[in-house]
């Protein structure tokens, strides 16, 4: 095992401890979207795991486990979190996470039922580059695929980057603005695997949901750590 495929362990760790801060502060704080975003966060957890795992040996589960949650699920959470943070029309947000969670449960089926055949796997080789030789996805499958990756992206790079200039437009908050541009671009770059996974460079998107789930961790202790009080403002009571 090279380098490279220790660093699913690592991201697994990074991406758990993400989950467990935001989960704290939806603790504290409540919030539908922190609890989304949670969610996400725990999916986004499963799928380096098993990254992992299958860098090690095989498991049919695992093969199903990390796709379902990495190539579909972990995006569409993730974005489903910044629906509830954006939408103020609660009953709209409400009923597209009701939407997201049948989808889901279609997205379990699909995953869950399809034909694998793990005699060709080898550890050495990056899943991400062996498994469409593994599982028979359906058209279904590449639908959802397709369709969760596309809408949980938009939302969540596009409402980090809405935040960002918002708060910038109105010369608030600086702190929240560099940590929206943080989640926004940590965001992109587990959302280029596909790309990456087509130029050959399988083991790189190992690199890059890493350095995604830092950045955006980064982002978020950004945008919600508390700042000090300027000295210059009148103390209030």
């Amino acid at each position: 095992m090279n380098i490279l495929n220790i660093i699913p362990f690592v991201s697994t760790f990074v991406t758990f401890s993400f989950a467990a801060a935001v989960f704290n502060r939806y603790k504290h704080r409540r919030g539908e979207h922190l609890f989304l975003w949670g969610i996400g966060l725990v999916l986004y957890g499963v799928g380096t795991f098993s990254e992992a795992y299958l860098a090690w040996r095989w498991s049919e589960v695992m093969l199903r486990v990390w796709y379902l949650s990495g190539a579909m699920l972990t995006a569409a959470w993730l974005g489903q979190g910044t629906v509830h943070l954006l939408i103020r029309r609660r009953s709209v947000a409400s009923t597209l996470t009701a939407l997201m969670i049948a989808i889901s449960l279609v997205s379990i089926f699909s995953v869950f039922s399809a034909r694998v055949d793990g005699s060709a796997f080898n550890s050495h080789i990056p899943i991400s580059t062996q498994y469409k030789a593994m599982m028979e996805r359906s058209s279904l499958t590449l639908v959802l695929t397709i369709f969760l990756n596309i809408y949980g992206t938009l939302w969540l790079i596009g409402g980090a980057m809405w935040s960002a200039y918002l708060f910038a437009r109105k010369q608030v908050l600086p702190h929240r603005v560099v940590g929206n541009f943080l989640i926004a671009g940590g965001a992109f770059l587990p959302a280029s695997a596909g790309t990456l996974i087509r130029l050959g460079l399988g083991d790189w998107l190992y690199l890059s949901e890493f350095l995604g789930a830092a950045i955006m961790f980064a982002g978020f202790v950004a945008a919600t750590t508390p700042q000090p009080v300027s000295a210059s403002r009148p103390a209030t009571t």
